[in-house]
């Protein structure tokens, strides 16, 4: 008989003071483009992968994780109190995992199922895939 190994995932914040081991699979890839994750992304949306079967392990630096809930809602994201960088947390009461996708030092395997809340999409996020790509910074 052999015994299903299941997938492990490693990731870190930018300063390298948290870092987290994720035991098993995502179940999803959402590209969030809502008001409250563009506002603390500071981007054109979240990309988090979720599960509510594998489990968070912090390596080293969990004191160095700060969790915020906004008040009044659901939303909350996890982060790096010396760096600032996107962590993973557990949301709905431990029923769901949620990971930032950058914050992985370890490939992601998946794709995105889809991006959610387009409504609240940011009017100059059409089309990016139009726009110059540059391997490196503009000189």
């Amino acid at each position: 008989m052999e015994l299903e190994m299941s997938a492990r995932h490693h990731g870190s914040c930018l300063c390298g003071e948290a870092r987290f081991e994720i035991e098993g699979d995502f179940e999803s890839f959402y590209l969030c483009h809502c008001a409250y994750c563009r506002k603390d992304t500071g981007s054109a949306h979240a990309s988090n992968l979720f599960s509510t079967k594998a489990q968070l392990v912090w390596l080293s630096g969990e004191e160095q994780v700060k969790i915020f809930t906004l008040p009044g809602t659901q939303h909350n994201k996890s982060f790096c109190l010396h760096c600032g960088s996107a962590l993973p947390n557990i949301q709905m009461n431990g029923q769901l995992l949620a990971v930032p996708a950058g914050s992985l030092d370890s490939k992601v395997t998946i794709k995105p199922n889809a991006h959610i809340f387009v409504e609240s999409r940011a009017e100059w996020d059409t089309e990016l895939e139009k726009a110059p790509m540059v391997e490196r910074g503009p000189q």
